[in-house]
């Protein structure tokens, strides 16, 4: 009677009936993480268009809402995209809460153990949950923007929105953190797949690579619409013309 005792309540009974789904789920979470970076990598390379010329950003634009396919600017196809964008952040950051202290006492704890080991993975671990925590809040507010405005993207119109409507620290804050947070990401789920093979050295020195390259990236391509936002802010609202034609102005 007492060895069954022992057996319930040490959970030696439960061995062998323990639930796959925890696996499941990290699986989830980790294809849900790759490819949300991977769609910021891309949005990236997109927003830094600009770059290139206004008309450049302004093709890329009308591209994505179909209007050199459907000979009409179509916004809501943004929408569309951004709406998969949203389903793909909510079930990483529920499933990402799974692995996140649940109280402040918990909290110090890591962060005591992190301190006391110096440890350089886990102290990167400690800076991805708290990008994380930051991105509950600033890419949703970003991600509700193109939902609901997607009309509202293109060389001046972008530039106002960052400029004009003073939105320029968001971005550059949002900017920081999503990369940091992406960054580590990346890095992480290298190191727990095994792809690609190499050290952890030669991952630890490529993720802050990767991480600085879009820094200066993002960077300069902020700097960029705010230099256009400053000189366009006497016809705020005003829409940009390609300089090829007048058909097709931006909406």
């Amino acid at each position: 009677m007492l060895r069954e005792v022992f057996i319930v309540q040490s959970g030696l009974a439960e061995i062998g009936k323990r639930s796959r789904w925890p696996a499941r789920l990290d699986v989830v979470q980790s294809l849900s993480g790759l490819a949300l970076a991977l769609f910021m990598w891309g949005h990236m390379f997109f927003v830094a268009s600009i770059l290139l010329g206004a008309d450049v950003m302004w093709a890329i634009t009308k591209l994505f809402e179909g209007y050199f396919f459907l000979g009409q600017s179509y916004p809501r196809l943004v929408s569309g995209v951004v709406a998969v964008v949203i389903a793909l952040f909510v079930v990483h950051a529920l499933l990402a809460l799974r692995k996140f202290p649940i109280n402040y006492r918990q909290y110090t704890t890591v962060r005591a153990h992190a301190q006391a080991m110096k440890h350089g993975d886990t102290t990167l671990w400690l800076w991805q949950a708290h990008t994380g925590f930051m991105l509950f809040f600033l890419a949703s507010a970003h991600l509700y923007q193109m939902l609901v405005w997607p009309q509202n993207i293109g060389p001046y119109a972008s530039s106002d929105r960052i400029w004009s409507d003073g939105l320029w620290p968001f971005y550059l804050v949002m900017l920081l953190t999503v990369e940091l947070h992406g960054g580590i990401g990346l890095y992480r789920l290298a190191l727990k797949w095994g792809w690609p093979p190499l050290s952890r050295h030669s991952l630890h020195w490529l993720k802050w690579l990767l991480t600085a390259f879009f820094l200066i990236l993002g960077l300069a391509t902020l700097g960029a619409y705010m230099k256009i936002g400053f000189e366009h802010r006497q016809h705020y609202g005003e829409r940009y013309t390609p300089t090829w034609g007048t058909e097709g102005e931006e909406r």
